[in-house]
Order: structure tokens, then sequence, then C-alpha cells
């Protein structure tokens, strides 16, 4: 792998935000600029990423973070075109090109009606750890912030009791919107999670371990008030 250097990089994530109307050119440059900064060192024999079913071109991180900076402002612009490139990225089947996808869906208005259904289908096909985190947060982060009610809706969703497989996501969903130190609104989220904790069933365990942590540490009091009214309940 060359040493990254980042002007060369911006000058190439530059040049590839040119193609962001044309995704079969845009997929092409990306394919080049992915496979210029490979570290073979690193790549495996099958180069899948470990304890995933990905391909993976094992880039460094920079390489990916100056692609989606050169890509936010236009994707903001032209949520269409936002979807469908975010399409041929989840399609094309990389790690890389997922991460991607899940960066682009979070660029697109919460308002557009087919948000939550790729969403939706994109988290029950995913079993890499780090593109399904994506999702769940990256993917999300204008619904969190611009409409946090109906990334509630969401998330109540996830949590429904007749839903327990999709908890863990509901879970990990509402994270990053806890540690958010701009959003006080707690009560409706301890609402929102005291059923799921009073159930407790051993899938979750990790998930809702990473819970508790998180809402102590947005609101410790009301973190340990509503632990003793589960425990007294329980």
């Amino acid at each position: 792998m060359p040493a990254v250097d980042l002007a060369r990089l911006r000058k190439q994530a530059n040049r590839l935000a040119d193609f962001f109307f044309l995704p079969d050119e845009f997929m092409k440059h990306l394919r080049e600029i992915l496979s210029f900064y490979v570290n073979y060192t690193l790549r495996s024999k099958e180069n899948v990423a470990p304890g995933s079913n990905l391909k993976t071109y094992r880039t460094p991180p920079a390489v990916l973070t100056h692609i989606e900076n050169e890509l936010r402002a236009v994707a903001e612009e032209n949520p269409h075109f936002a979807l469908e490139l975010a399409d041929v990225l989840w399609d094309e089947g990389a790690l890389e090109t997922r991460l991607l996808a899940a960066f682009l869906l979070g660029r697109i208005p919460p308002q557009e009606e087919r948000l939550i259904p790729r969403l939706t289908a994109w988290t029950q096909q995913v079993r890499d750890s780090d593109v399904r985190a994506a999702l769940l947060s990256t993917s999300l982060t204008r619904m969190r912030k611009e409409t946090p009610e109906q990334f509630l809706a969401l998330i109540r969703e996830y949590l429904h009791p007749a839903r327990a497989r999709s908890w863990s996501n509901g879970i990990q969903a509402l994270l990053p919107m806890i540690a958010d130190t701009s959003y006080t609104n707690l009560p409706p989220i301890f609402d929102i999670v005291e059923p799921v904790i009073e159930e407790a069933p051993a899938i979750v365990q990790d998930d809702l371990a990473d819970l508790i942590v998180a809402l102590y540490r947005a609101s410790a009091n009301e973190t340990v008030f509503m632990l003793k009214h589960v425990l007294a309940h329980s």
C-alpha cells in the first residue's frame, strides 16, 4: 500500500464526487481508488474482513473519510440521486462500499419515504458488525437530530414486545441519541427501554449493558431510579 498522501487523496476524492450522478462511472473510479490504497500486508487469502462475509480492500479509514467529506453536501442537496447511488454501493457487496452506502443513507432527509424500508432491508441482510453499526448510527443521523419523535417511533417498532429479534438493533440505534449531550429529553427513552430491561433476555445481555452504561452517563439519578423500579417489580 502506498503511503497516504492526503493532498493526493483529497484530489482523488474530489474527482470521484464529480461522478455522483453517474453511478456506473462512480463505481469504476471508486474501485480504482480503493485498489490504489490496498494494504496487502493485511489482506487475508480470501480478502474477506475478519468475522465478516464481505470482501474488503483493507483501505485505511482516511480514504473513506475523505470520500464521505466530498459526498456530504452533494448527497444532502440531491437525496434522490444519493439513494440511487447508495443502492449501487450496497449491491457491490464490499465492506467499504456498504459503509459508504450507510453513510449516504444518513444524508437523506428523514421525510424520504424509502429511507426506512431500505434501512430495514439492509439491517436484515447484514452480518458484518461494522456495517450493522453504521446502519444503526450513521444512517440515522439526520432522523435523530431533525425528527427525534420519528426516530423514537422507529425505536418503539424495533423494541416491540413481539419483535425480540430486533431488540438488539433498537438498543444499538438508541446509543448515539443517549450519548448526544444536546439531546436532553430522556424520559421518553426511559419509558421505551424499561420493559426491555425488565424482560432482559439473554440474547441482548451485552446490548443491555451498553444501554445501562450510556443511560447512567447521561443521567445517573434517572437510571438508578429506573433500575430500582425494575427490581421492585421483578
